[in-house]
């Protein structure tokens, strides 16, 4: 069943939650960043595959390459992300998007909104990173 999302659309919490239209518009809102990051990815590629570094001053050279590396390092946390973003996908196509994996609640709207690849609500992310800054600190 295809829903068409509102362009004014907000998911509001006098809504069921999750309920198809709150899927659908997380679902839209995913591709969305899924595709910008494709194409933001397609660009650095091809930036990339322009050729060698032609500055011939040593430290022009370095400032290329440093660059080159920051871009390299952006474009592997935007693979990284591309796979949570498809985990989420199926987490809607499956029924699970919205609910907290170590608690089963809600992790509410305003955080999927914010983070929409959220898999913790607030209140375990917390937790979480609790317990790890203790093992951290082992």
């Amino acid at each position: 069943m295809l829903i068409t999302v509102p362009p004014d659309y907000r998911p509001s919490d006098t809504e069921e939650f999750m309920s198809p239209l709150q899927q659908a518009y997380f679902r839209q809102k995913l591709l969305r960043w899924r595709q910008d990051l494709l194409r933001e990815a397609g660009d650095t590629l091809a930036s990339l595959s322009e050729g060698g570094i032609a500055e011939a001053d040593l430290t022009d050279r370095a400032s290329v390459e440093t660059d080159r590396a920051l871009e390299l390092r952006t474009r592997d946390r935007a693979r990284k992300l591309i796979s949570k973003i498809d985990q989420a996908l199926e987490r809607i196509d499956n029924g699970t998007y919205g609910y907290c994996e170590e608690t089963g609640e809600p992790i509410g709207l305003r955080r999927l909104e914010a983070r929409p690849i959220a898999t913790l609500s607030i209140e375990a992310q917390e937790r979480h990173e609790r317990m790890e800054r203790v093992h951290r600190d082992d």
